[in-house]
This record gives C-alpha cells, structure tokens and sequence, in this order.
C-alpha cells in the first residue's frame, strides 16, 4: 500500500461505509471527507466526521501506520492540532496523536481498487493504462486532455516569464527569441536560443540587406571563422567583422551546433538562412502575429525560402548536384504555429486579462492537424486519436507528465478505470 493511494481511496470513498469504527470501538460516519490539501499539513482539510454520538470539524490526516505520526513529526508541529480523525491503512499501536481518534481503514477498502492499481504499476509498456482506454468515457478522456493542455501552456509561461522578465517584459523579444529556439527544432533548440540572445534586437532595426542579417546570424553562430572559397560565405564573413566591431559582439564557438542524425534540409545551416529570411522580411512580426485570427492567416507570414545560395548546398563550400529551393516545409511552420506562436499568443492574452485572445489562440491549434511523433503515435496505437494539434500537444503533457511516471492516482482517465466497478 501506498500513501498516495490511501489518500485517493479516502478522497473517492472507495471503502464499505458502514461498520467503520474508532480503534477503541466507537462508531465512525464521515460526513465530509474534506479537501485534498497538495501544501504543507494535514492531508485534508475542513472534514465532517461524527465520532459516537459528536460531529466534530477540523482536518484529517493519513499514514500507512499509525506509528508514522510520531516518525514524522507530527506531535511538534502547529499545523496538526486541528486534526480530526487519524486514517491509517494498518494500526500497529505505539504512540500517534494525542487525543485523536484512529481509523484502521485496510479491511474496509474495496478490494479491486488495489489489484487495479498494482495492475497499473506492474505495467511494463509506456502508457500504463493502454489497453484499458476504450473503457473510460470520451467525456472524460476529452476534459482531460483539455486540462492538460492548459497545464503545458501553463509550464511553458513558467519557463519563459524569466526570458520576459530578462527582456525587461519585451513580448517583440520573447517572440524572437522562441522563434529562434523554434527554428533549431529539438537538436539545436537550445544554441539557436542563445544565438537570438547574443544579438541585440535593435541591430536588425535598422533594415539593412538580407545579406547583412544572414551575415550577423552566421557570424554569431561561430560559422563564418574560416577561409572560404565561394564568394556568399566571404562577402558574408566582411559584414560581420564590420557589425561585430561595431555593436561588440560575441560569436559562438561553432562546434555547439549539432548535424548528426540531421536531414540535410534541417541543417543548421539552413534553418538560419530561412530564420535569417523571416527576420529580414518581417521585423515587426509580433503586431503582425497578433492582428491574425487565424491559420491561414499566419501561414503567408512564416511562408519563407533561404537565399538563393542554399539552393544548391547545404554547408558552405560544399555544392550539391540538385538545385532546391530550401522554403520552410508546411509541417515545420504548422509545429511553429503549434510550439511558439499559439503558446505566445495564449500567455500575452492572458497577461492582459483577455479571455477572448485566450480562445483565440486555442482555436489555432483547432486548425491545425495532430503533429507526428511517437508519443502521438502511441496513444493512436491504443485507440485513442488526436483529432488536431491541441489533443495532440494534450498527449505529449500527458505522456511527460503523467503516464510515463505512472501518476495514474493524479490522472483523470486513471482514476476512472479505478474508481469504476468491476462490472461495468
């Protein structure tokens, strides 16, 4: 028995009500099992438990032994002198809580519950409860997946409201910055973010050529340290040495970026001269962003194509035998859309209190198709589809979160299929 199950056993009353007593022999009836406390102090608070013939209120608190109250600490700490009632799955006498009466609760508990759970926890497969999905209600299943994606535009607010704050509350910044981290997708992410960051905003506010601006991003990214033989990569390298002088910048060692296990079209290379375009072309991107309404709407803005050097290479120096456009694909702006644009969107409508924008950008992901991953395939395997791109990020928070570290107990599909009877 687990802690955590017992306090979900206590919170559902997946236990026979009747006959419960103290462990001195007086009658229990729970009349409020009281509110699942997640911060410091007893496990629940505000119950309603008639001991004898007296209802009394205050908190409840559960251990796997009654002698867990006096290991934990319990006796000097302020915040358990309102407790109510002592629930314990197995009472092995020894000192608890003075004055407070103790509930044994193991014979009470609906046997199934257990076996379910340990059923769940012995599962080897990623989503513990895969073969188990076409038994809980869409309802439920579609409420959860709305509520976890909340919770993943919720951690992404998180992780950055520090690049706002470092950006002294900018959004035009913070969308600049997570394009970037966009563009360099999952390898290069991380080094793309601190390209974007190593350049002042302002050094591409003055326009200039596309040329210029491909010239600071190669130049920053550690790229341009070398001696060339084409005449694109030396007019580029005599630009930078001027902005650098000029602005005092710093480039990147160059070996930070990654190519292994990379197509050739998601080069790193590449990715910059199409992110080189999009700055170039649109400056002021986040107005333009935020006056959309929808997809198609955003889609002509993202709709760029590396310089025409790129058409036939993939690194500098080095000519291919194909001539190929190298435009941003429409999966690679539809997963832009879905990982920065509709997030960004989400968290700067609700930074200023406007529950329409918020809708707003939850209908982008409306629009959009399910992105293709192996997470998102997983749950397809098991009969459970994402029908857009908002089920789909759905998955991947609940993937992460919830079913790869088995907190079935936190999970609404899970507490279903455990709080169901064995003959439904």
């Amino acid at each position: 028995m687990q802690e955590k199950l017992l306090q979900f056993i206590w919170q559902y009353s997946l236990y026979r009500p009747a006959g419960l007593q103290t462990t001195t022999g007086e009658p229990i009836v729970v009349v409020r099992t009281g509110r699942y406390n997640t911060n410091a102090g007893p496990d629940f608070l505000d119950a309603r438990i008639r001991v004898g013939g007296t209802l009394l209120a205050g908190h409840v608190e559960l251990h796997i032994n009654h002698t867990d109250w006096q290991k934990h600490g319990h006796q000097h700490d302020e915040a358990y002198k309102n407790v109510i009632l002592h629930v314990v799955y197995n009472y092995d006498g020894g000192n608890g809580a003075a004055n407070t009466p103790v509930l044994e609760l193991r014979d009470a508990i609906l046997p199934d519950v257990v076996s379910k759970h340990a059923a769940l926890m012995a599962q080897a497969q990623p989503i513990p409860c895969a073969s188990q999905l076409h038994m809980v209600k869409d309802i439920t299943k579609e409420g959860w997946l709305t509520r976890v994606l909340a919770e993943r535009w919720e951690d992404k607010q998180v992780a950055w409201r520090g690049l706002l704050d470092s950006s002294a509350g900018d959004w035009r910044n913070l969308l600049y910055w997570r394009m970037a981290a966009n563009f360099g997708f999952k390898l290069n992410a991380d080094v793309f973010l601190e390209l974007a960051q190593s350049i002042p905003h302002n050094v591409f506010a003055k326009g200039g050529s596309l040329l210029q601006t491909e010239a600071v991003l190669y130049g920053q990214a550690g790229m341009l340290d070398a001696d060339f033989t084409d005449e694109y990569p030396n007019q580029q390298k005599k630009e930078y040495q001027y902005i650098k002088q000029k602005y005092g910048l710093t480039p990147l060692p160059a070996h930070r970026w990654k190519y292994l296990r990379l197509r050739p079209a998601n080069f790193p290379t590449i990715r910059i001269a199409q992110f080189a375009a999009l700055v170039h072309q649109s400056f002021h991107l986040f107005s333009q962003i935020a006056a959309t309404n929808s997809v198609q709407e955003i889609l002509p803005l993202l709709d760029v194509t590396a310089s025409a050097y790129w058409d036939n290479h993939y690194r500098f120096d080095e000519l291919t035998d194909k001539t190929v456009p190298k435009r941003l694909g429409t999966s690679s702006i539809h997963n832009i859309i879905i990982n920065t644009i509709a997030p960004i969107r989400y968290l700067y409508a609700q930074a200023h209190g406007t529950d329409r924008e918020q809708e707003r950008a939850l209908q982008l992901l409306d629009e959009l198709p399910a992105e293709k991953n192996h997470i998102i395939s997983q749950y397809a395997d098991a009969g459970w589809k994402a029908i857009n791109a908002a089920q789909g990020q759905a998955f991947i928070q609940l993937y992460n979160n919830y079913c790869s570290k088995k907190r079935c107990l936190e999970c609404a599909v899970g507490l279903s299929l455990l709080k169901s009877s064995p003959h439904e």
